[in-house]
């Protein structure tokens, strides 16, 4: 049937439907607030009966991930499924402030990607807290002062970001949850500086590698310096005459920059995955990856011994990276990221043989695949 309705018809019904959405959303942070009393109740009743005093915990990072595949399958469109889930992430983290509001220390300083990667996942009601490195970050979360942490971990064209990896090996910390964000590069500088006047590009050096070819072609004899953040670079170029930041959209408002070249990252599909590293293990939520870290014997086969287990049991490897073991020369550990969760009889099958052969084996966690 044709729809007769005339554009004040549409107006009226656009507003009464407005007006709907808003009263669940209303009762949705309504039943959040009721969640939160529960968990509360449950927790005083346990304190009566003398057990262990725990932490509440609010955030379910395997019951967000639900929801929101739940949410992409089921959306009828015109709009796409997880721009439906993006709002809905955002009316979460809404929800859970009620709840307590989340203290998430980031790799800063403001204007990050990684920033934006907590915000992507966590949602703008977060409350998210910049460190100045990736050991701040882990030391905030370890000390109870955030209640999750984000950090780098991998770029599609730059490889592991071996520091972040590094944490892992003395840290308590469980992996949460990951984040997948495109990364696209511009050439900022402050709006008195002209295209003709820089003389110094500013930049992670992850970043400088990414836009290498562009520069390269563009500003071949311009000094390049590496800082300790795409965030630290636009600071640079906004208080200083001829300085350029390679950086995000986010660093370019955040400190009122011009654009003078968008999108320089050297490969249009460049992304970087990040980790959310948290102090409690997290359930199944039906999609998961689980990461480890392994040391086998120096023997002839090693690694084919620690692979093959995954082989015979049809589970598929993510990921797979080397770094020094830090206490014996020459030796080596094995990060290993797989399909499935700890949990999984099959995982957990995995997990005991590898103990049998391995000098160390220690579970990093298990964690929703990326859902948006």
């Amino acid at each position: 049937m044709a729809d007769s309705r005339d554009l004040n018809q549409v107006r009226a019904d656009i507003d009464a439907i407005d007006q709907d959405i808003q009263a669940l959303i209303s009762r949705r942070a309504q039943c959040a607030q009721r969640v939160a009393a529960i968990k509360l109740e449950d927790a005083e009743a346990a304190r009566l009966r003398g057990e262990p005093e725990a932490e509440v915990v609010y955030y379910r990072p395997e019951r967000e991930a639900q929801v929101l595949r739940r949410i992409i399958e089921r959306d009828p469109g015109p709009l796409a499924g997880e721009s439906v889930a993006h709002v809905f992430r955002e009316i979460m983290s809404a929800c859970l402030a009620l709840e307590r509001p989340l203290q998430v220390a980031y790799l800063g300083p403001e204007g990050t990607f990684t920033q934006a990667a907590s915000l992507k996942h966590f949602g703008h009601a977060a409350v998210c807290v910049p460190q100045p490195t990736i050991d701040t970050v882990f030391a905030q979360v370890e000390s109870g002062e955030c209640n999750y942490g984000v950090v780098p971990v991998e770029n599609s064209t730059e490889g592991m970001v071996s520091h972040t990896l590094d944490n892992f090996m003395d840290s308590p910390l469980k992996i949460s949850g990951e984040v997948e964000l495109r990364i696209c590069h511009h050439l900022l500088v402050a709006p008195a500086t002209g295209e003709g006047e820089v003389v110094k590009i500013c930049a992670h050096q992850q970043a400088l590698a990414q836009c290498r070819s562009w520069l390269d072609r563009h500003y071949p004899n311009t000094e390049r310096e590496a800082v300790s953040s795409n965030g630290e670079a636009a600071r640079l170029a906004a208080t200083t005459p001829g300085v350029a930041a390679v950086a995000g959209d986010m660093a370019a408002d955040l400190y009122q920059l011009k654009t003078l070249a968008e999108h320089i990252e050297d490969y249009p599909d460049n992304t970087t995955r990040f980790l959310v590293i948290g102090r409690e293990e997290v359930p199944p939520s039906g999609m998961d990856k689980t990461s480890i870290i392994v040391s086998s014997r120096n023997k002839p086969g090693a690694l084919f011994s620690l692979l093959d287990p995954f082989r015979r049991a049809g589970v598929s490897l993510t990921r797979i990276d080397t770094r020094p073991s830090r206490t014996e020369k020459w030796a080596y550990v094995f990060f290993i990221e797989f399909e499935g969760h700890l949990q999984d009889p099959a995982i957990a099958a995995i997990v005991a043989e590898l103990e049998e052969q391995s000098i160390l084996l220690k579970p990093l966690g298990s964690y929703p695949r990326a859902v948006l």
